[in-house]
């Protein structure tokens, strides 16, 4: 089978199906991952009881279930045939060893059908039937008043979570209510048949008195609800006037046979925008990059109102007198020698020694001046005297 490219109302009709179905077995799936998740496997059960229906008293073998699911690919064919004879919808013919032909459950093939008509217009035919044969059993004279009393209690549970689902409806959003649209199809017809059967069990057993009006309630509930949504879905179909309110082949259908006035009539009293004109992308960027950029004013920095002799000469002072003061320095520290050990220069404040012995490595550092310090490996340590440690070096003049 070719491969069909999936469009948005294919998936939502896939995603429809497959919520009917995991609504309808919920109750007996073992877990949320009981239900099949691909509408493919459905359509495999359907095409295989279709070929059991024309196989008639002959039945199929495997190879003639491979051949009537051809379409299918071979995994899937494969999974759905093993779920389906595990749980019982495809059997031997015989109970036999060996046994090579099968044959399909009626109570399958029924419950297709059934889900099918679910799907359709979302179990108001069901309920329909299930109305009217509950109607004849309470009529009958074989029916005992605890199966009324049953059958009254079930009715009246139905149309209660019926109510509330509707009543979610009216409150929810219009395209929710839209898509659930079949839940408001001939709900009159509905309220009357249920009434009947409550009148019918209240008549022949006046006991059930309480539970007839439960069901009363109910059946009460249910047609407000009802009404409520129905007026909801008109009012907002009247005043937005959207136009997938309609299902969808009720709009092709109409756009197949009006004429061009009623065509013409649907749009009526709308408004559209103009559409935006519509410019080359290039252009635009061309139009950008040649567009002038004005240059940014640039403000000229202040300027102090004190002469100013300029930095040549305060910075040439400043360095003079500093250089002036390190000579100092040096020759009061050597005193007229021409070397000094610098643990004789340091005295027991730290804080005049660190100074000290700052100057005298900017001395070492400025080649002009004529002294250098000289270090060896030696290292004094004594813990009572600050700094507790002392490096072996000397101040020397050099020639």
């Amino acid at each position: 089978m070719p491969e069909q490219p999936l469009t948005l109302d294919a998936a939502l009709s896939d995603e429809a199906v497959l919520s009917t179905y995991r609504r309808m077995f919920a109750a007996l799936a073992r877990d949320s991952g009981a239900v099949v998740d691909d509408p493919v496997l459905v359509d495999i059960a359907e095409t295989l009881f279709a070929a059991f229906a024309d196989a008639g008293e002959e039945w199929l073998t495997h190879e003639q279930m491979r051949l009537a699911c051809g379409a299918y690919p071979a995994d899937q064919f494969d999974n759905r045939l093993r779920v389906l004879k595990g749980l019982g919808a495809i059997r031997e013919v015989f109970p036999k060893p060996n046994q090579l032909r099968y044959r399909a459950s009626f109570t399958s093939v029924v419950g297709l059908m059934f889900i099918r008509r679910m799907m359709d217009d979302g179990g108001q035919s069901e309920m329909h039937r299930l109305l009217a044969l509950e109607d004849l059993n309470v009529a009958d004279p074989r029916t005992t008043m605890e199966e009324a009393r049953q059958s009254a209690a079930g009715l009246a549970r139905a149309f209660r979570l019926w109510a509330l689902e509707l009543i979610t409806l009216t409150t929810g959003t219009i395209e929710e209510l839209r898509e659930q649209a079949p839940k408001l199809w001939g709900t009159e017809e509905i309220a009357r048949r249920a009434q009947s059967v409550h009148g019918t069990i209240l008549t022949r057993w006046p006991e059930l008195d309480r539970v007839c009006t439960d069901l009363r309630a109910a059946i009460y509930a249910y047609s407000d609800a009802s009404r409520r949504a129905a007026g909801r879905l008109a009012d907002s179909a009247g005043t937005t006037r959207n136009l997938t309110l309609l299902p969808t082949e009720t709009w092709r259908t109409f756009a197949q046979t009006a004429t061009k006035e009623r065509l013409a009539a649907v749009l009526d009293g709308f408004v559209f925008d103009a559409p935006a004109p519509w410019h080359d992308p290039a252009a635009i960027a061309r139009a950008v990059d040649e567009a002038p950029r004005p240059a940014p004013a640039q403000p000229t920095p202040p300027r102090s109102t004190l002469p100013d002799p300029g930095p040549d000469g305060s910075l040439g002072a400043a360095r003079e007198a500093a250089v002036e003061r390190l000579r100092e320095l040096a020759e009061s520290l050597l005193g007229g020698e021409s070397r000094v050990a610098l643990a004789d220069l340091l005295g027991p404040d730290w804080a005049t020694a660190r100074r000290v012995l700052a100057d005298l490595t900017t001395v070492d550092l400025r080649p002009e001046l004529p002294y250098r310090l000289a270090w060896s490996d030696g290292l004094t340590i004594d813990p009572s005297r600050e700094p507790s440690w002392l490096s072996h070096g000397h101040l020397e003049r050099t020639p």
